[in-house]
């Protein structure tokens, strides 16, 4: 193959690689068995690692307490640095919102019933089991 068929043919990324690549996971073990245990989806859909990742395909990819969803932009089978990878992919407007509500909502302690100043002493424990009970 000459040098002009090569750079004409599409490049074929895995969805686990491109999730590497993309640096949404340290390794592209962590990244597999997140698609594999089905918490990466592709356009809506569950997906295999082995699934390769086209231009403008949507994916859903968990990312600490929130998920975002991406659009595709660009195709990589390599580790890139954080300006380049970011590149690959832009966040929709309605997941950069709701990780900010979210984001938001963690700050007030939402999410989190508030923690007691202290353990109940043996008369709160009877009264608590004295409840539960009933």
């Amino acid at each position: 193959m000459s040098k002009s068929e090569t750079e004409n043919t599409p490049l074929n990324v895995r969805l686990d690689k491109w999730l590497w690549a993309a640096r949404f996971f340290k390794t592209r073990a962590i990244a597999r068995d997140m698609v594999q245990s089905g918490k990466v989806h592709y356009n809506g859909q569950r997906a295999k690692p082995s699934r390769t990742v086209e231009h403008g395909a949507m994916i859903k990819v968990p990312t600490g307490w929130d998920i975002r969803e991406i659009r595709v932009l660009g195709l990589s089978d390599k580790r890139l640095g954080a300006a380049l990878a970011q590149a690959l992919f832009e966040e929709t407007e309605e997941s950069v919102k709701k990780r900010e509500e979210n984001q938001a909502a963690r700050k007030l302690n939402a999410f989190h019933s508030p923690k007691p100043d202290h353990r109940p002493d043996k008369k709160q424990r009877r009264q608590i089991i004295k409840f539960k009970q009933q």
